[in-house]
């Protein structure tokens, strides 16, 4: 359920990468609780002779719920996710992710799933020699199947000629 919190830092920006051992290192991670006691401590510290208005307050108990649903429907997109019948579904399927070219340069590749592999949680789809984070697909298209080309057309051979009926000498 606190997924979602888990990615958000104090300064507002999105942090997907490592984001357990940021929290482990230097608690920059804020989670549902951390907004409940700063709600509360606004609550204890208002100045008695304005008080929070209702409508603010209720304003922020619909934050508090709306995030803690979208935090609730994070977990459940990440056990669909995760959920081997789902990624096992693109094996034998096109997919497309951005990536690093033999080059070394970043480019859009694409290429058919052959199996999808765990390692340490994570997913990854294989394309050929390449193992693709599957949170780094950007699209999925059914296997076109190879339709042969319509031969063409062979010239035809002309044909006798053949007198019609009446005109025909003895």
């Amino acid at each position: 359920m606190a997924e979602l919190w888990q990615d958000v830092t104090k300064t507002g920006t999105t942090n997907t990468a490592s984001t357990k051992k940021a929290k482990e290192k230097d608690g920059s991670i804020l989670g549902k609780d951390d907004f409940l006691k700063i709600m509360i401590a606004q609550l204890r510290n208002q100045d008695p002779m304005q008080p929070m208005q209702d409508k603010e307050f209720i304003a922020q108990m619909a934050q508090f719920t709306s995030v803690e649903q979208l935090s609730n429907m994070a977990a459940e997109m990440k056990l669909l996710r995760s959920s081997l019948g789902f990624t096992s579904s693109l094996i034998d399927k096109n997919i497309s992710w951005i990536g690093l070219n033999d080059k070394g340069e970043t480019s859009t590749m694409s290429g058919k799933v052959e199996s999808i592999i765990i390692r340490d949680g994570v997913q990854y789809a294989v394309v050929g020699k390449r193992e693709v984070v599957l949170e780094d697909v950007l699209s999925i298209e059914n296997v076109k199947p190879d339709v042969p080309k319509p031969e063409e057309p062979k010239p035809e051979e002309p044909k006798p000629e053949t007198p019609a009926p009446g005109n025909q000498t003895p």
